[in-house]
């Protein structure tokens, strides 16, 4: 299977896509929290197969064994291609297009690869995986009950008939990665560093850091280290994978986010993800409500069943043989998670006056009353919803009550 064909190009055809130096950088959000690449370099054909904790959401990820499958690295060419995307959708060019006619020096340069000759080599090769790995989903499968794909539909070099010399190449991008990019909120600002980050878990720590929280506010975002495992997708077993994340929460040295591992219920640790600007902003975000609401569980693949190690054993037994994986804890970090978690548990499973006051003013003519008690069983209902903050919670539950239903407020 080969997808770099040569193809001869009239001279006058010289549409091409901007270099990426000063553009902002984008990701598609569905790729950024789920398992479809490798995090490997070696040549992987095993597949990936991935269900959420909910069970509503799964992907399955296979490789041609000729190719093996696209590696967290080759989905460099998808950002560059999402980040084209979006400014020409900025600029408000009708049409984006979805096949993009591209300079690979112009595309090695913007995603922090050398321009050598292996360079070229390597990229036609991470080509040839993007074309050849096919994905099913039913993420975004519509009325249809799966969706498969690949991430190119195909590429071509072209060259100039008279010269030979090379006019670049197009990339035909999958319609399931270009409706992605193109649909509002599609797309999420990634940190130029990220192409400077070397280990493939993380590469994809970064991306799950910045999908879940990049908007998370001060608390950041807390995921069980099993639930973590699933959601990469990578070989090997539970315990290699823990211990390797302990040292990268340890070293902390992710673009713009903070790693702090916290015990969790069960056996395992917990890994929470802060962003940055968060934590030297917390004096201000104490005063407004509105801006912490919260969201609810329903977004957030969580599972806490999942707590307890994979193989039925404590995690003495899922530590590596010789090697301690130490715990790394922020100290003022829990001294405010603390301070507010005694705060909080004062008002837990009540309204307080400011919040009454509040959605009084914002969500005028509900019974907040019964409105809290259908939050209370809620929650009640399963120990996974159990919210941070209840006032932000609660107050981001009657919010979107009131968007979703205040039409039969006139009735």
């Amino acid at each position: 299977m080969t997808q770099a064909l040569r193809k001869s190009v009239p001279e006058q055809f010289d549409l091409f896509l901007p270099y990426l130096a000063d553009m902002p950088l984008r990701d598609q959000r569905e790729m950024m929290e789920r398992p479809f690449f490798s995090l490997a370099k070696r040549k992987r054909t095993k597949p990936i197969e991935y269900t959420a904790p909910d069970g509503k959401l799964w992907v399955h990820v296979s490789a041609n064994p000729d190719y093996g499958m696209a590696t967290i690295w080759d989905a460099d060419i998808l950002i560059y291609c999402a980040s084209q995307l979006a400014d020409m959708s900025r600029r408000g060019v009708n049409d984006v297009p979805r096949k993009l006619h591209i300079m690979p020096y112009d595309l090695l340069r913007a995603i922090g690869r050398p321009t050598t000759g292996r360079a070229y080599e390597l990229l036609g090769q991470a080509l040839d995986r993007l074309v050849s790995t096919t994905i099913k989903t039913n993420i975004r499968a519509e009325n249809r009950r799966e969706a498969t794909f690949s991430w190119l539909d195909g590429w071509t070099q072209l060259v100039d008939e008279k010269t030979e010399r090379s006019r670049g190449m197009t990339l035909e991008l999958s319609n399931w990665f270009w409706e992605g990019v193109m649909m509002k909120g599609g797309v999420l600002s990634i940190d130029r560093a990220y192409f400077d980050i070397t280990g493939g878990r993380e590469r994809w720590l970064y991306r799950v850091a910045r999908k879940h929280a990049g908007g998370a506010g001060q608390a950041g975002f807390a995921i069980s280290m099993p639930v973590l495992f699933e959601k990469s997708g990578a070989e090997g077993e539970y315990r290699r994978f823990k211990f390797e994340i302990l040292k990268l929460a340890e070293k902390n040295v992710l673009p713009g986010y903070r790693l702090v591992v916290e015990e969790g219920k069960g056996a395992e640790p917990l890994l929470r993800m802060i962003r940055l600007t968060e934590i030297t902003s917390s004096a201000q975000d104490e005063t407004e409500l509105e801006s912490e609401a919260v969201s609810l569980p329903e977004t957030v693949e969580v599972d806490t069943a999942s707590a307890v190690a994979l193989d039925g054993q404590g995690s003495e037994a899922n530590a590596p043989p010789n090697e301690e994986a130490p715990l790394f804890f922020d100290a003022r970090h829990l001294v405010r998670s603390a301070v507010a978690g005694l705060s909080d548990r004062a008002t837990r499973g009540v309204m307080t006056d400011e919040t009454i006051g509040y959605l009084r003013e914002k969500c005028p003519g509900w019974d907040l009353y019964a409105l809290h008690a259908e939050f209370e069983a809620w929650v009640n209902a399963d120990p996974a919803r159990t919210p941070a903050s209840w006032q932000k919670a609660f107050i981001g539950w009657v919010k979107r009550h009131h968007e979703k239903h205040k039409h039969e407020l006139r009735r």
